[in-house]
């Protein structure tokens, strides 16, 4: 009798054993660029969580290269992921890497940055615009609603960037600044530095820039250092990455825009894991923003 009670507690741990197993997901993140504050801290919100829940999580960094991104997604196709999830380098390149995956059957969450084609299961994304506006509203408060200003613009065709632009441009204008520069810098420090250089050659009177993301702002500020124009020129970024508060502390950049990348990866992750379950998600989830000046900075510390 006591062998038949050990072979049916054996048979329930097994059984229950089994059954937890088949909860245990294997995810596949492709993110564009860890060399990026922005990206790493997404990434480790992904792998966090998933840690958290139990499940197995494979990073791959496409390093800006959207040729790198699809052979990415190709080579977690062939490791069996059970659900894919994608910040791409772009709309088109990101519809790429999400045909990939529909063909091959798996399931496409994708996290800040929309693809232009594929099927995906949600899309988990900042509310860009709005953060637009707010920098915007504080520019003009601080100029006293005047002044020529300028745009830093990342990659052109980038549409949620762009709704950053968009924002900033539009409140601007309502407000009676005047937007009369607009460069792309591709998100990167040197080249920010670089076309602030151009822009303040071309615009001695400037005033203001707001800068799509922080990256292209921090080299901004050194070119606006280095032509003696720090305490002239209000400067704003967006993404709140650890060097913009910093910059912010000690007065060299004005704000930024904070966004929750941490977060963004960790509800990417409970999205892949409800979908699996076979709970229904809603198509797109709008993370609000807020502004980060010096007088609230230790709040995102």
């Amino acid at each position: 009798m006591r062998n038949k009670v050990l072979l049916i507690a054996a048979m329930l741990v097994l059984a229950l054993s089994a059954a937890v197993s088949a909860q245990t997901y294997h995810f596949g993140y492709v993110v564009q660029d860890l060399g990026n504050q922005f990206w790493l801290t997404m990434s480790h919100g992904v792998q966090d969580r998933a840690a958290e829940l139990g499940h197995r999580v494979t990073v791959l960094d496409a390093r800006t290269d959207p040729n790198r991104q699809l052979a990415n997604v190709e080579d977690l196709i062939q490791r069996g992921i059970d659900a894919l999830l994608l910040s791409p380098w772009d709309a088109p390149s990101g519809g790429t890497a999400t045909e990939a995956a529909n063909k091959a059957g798996i399931p496409v969450f994708v996290l800040d940055i929309g693809v232009s084609s594929g099927k995906y299961e949600t899309l988990i994304v900042s509310d860009n615009y709005a953060g637009g506006v707010i920098a915007a509203e504080y520019m003009a408060q601080l100029l006293g609603g005047r002044g020529d200003v300028a745009i830093i613009q990342c990659q052109l065709g980038y549409e949620i960037v762009s709704l950053r632009e968009q924002g900033f441009e539009d409140r601007a204008t309502e407000l009676g600044l005047r937007v009369v520069a607009k460069q792309p810098a591709d998100s990167q420090r040197a080249l920010g530095m670089t076309v602030m250089q151009n822009i303040l050659q071309a615009r001695p009177n400037l005033r203001g820039v707001f800068s799509c993301n922080d990256e292209m702002a921090l080299g901004a500020i050194e070119a606006i250092r280095a032509a003696g124009k720090q305490n002239d020129i209000v400067v704003i970024g967006f993404d709140a990455i650890p060097d913009a508060l910093d910059a912010i502390e000690d007065g060299r950049m004005t704000a930024t825009v904070a966004q929750r990348p941490y977060e963004i990866g960790r509800m990417g992750v409970d999205a892949a894991v409800a979908y699996l379950k076979g709970e229904k998600l809603e198509s797109t989830t709008y993370i609000p923003v807020e502004l980060v000046t010096k007088e609230n900075l230790a709040d995102f510390r």
